[in-house]
């Protein structure tokens, strides 16, 4: 946070915070950015040379779009959260997504998706996995 905060100070808010809109409370959330709000919010000289005003960009998505939103500029900065990443590539399976549609969505191959999947440790995730016949289950012998 204190790098965040030099280079705020020094460039000011070079990024937009990500948000979208949610009617029914008349609220922003952020999809992108909370650091650099967190920045605003707990520097009195930057709330001050900045009027207490951050640019901001809002996104109109469903919770599916705006997860895939959060994951892609996290890669994009090259920065991620493997437990993050893990329990949205779970949720977005709650949510009906294939794994296609994540790795077209998130820039995930199979096997991260795979990764992703087996840190949350939800069989659920796996049923439409199709598993290599590598052994034969035998019966075993009475003895």
């Amino acid at each position: 946070m204190k790098l965040l905060y030099e280079s705020i100070k020094a460039d000011g808010y070079t990024m937009p915070i990500v948000c979208y809109y949610v009617k029914a409370q008349d609220e922003y959330i952020i999809v992108d950015g909370f650091h650099r709000y967190r920045v605003i919010t707990e520097h009195k000289d930057i709330y001050e040379r900045e009027h207490g005003m951050l640019p901001v960009s809002v996104i109109n998505k469903p919770i599916d779009q705006r997860m895939a939103s959060t994951i892609r500029h996290n890669r994009a900065r090259g920065s991620h959260d493997v437990d993050l990443m893990s329990n949205i590539v779970k949720e977005l399976h709650e949510l009906g997504r294939s794994d296609a549609w994540i790795s077209k969505h998130l820039g995930m191959d199979k096997d991260e998706i795979l990764r992703l999947k087996q840190i949350t440790g939800l069989a659920a995730l796996f049923k439409d996995v199709k598993f290599g016949k590598a052994w034969v289950p035998t019966e075993e012998e009475e003895q």
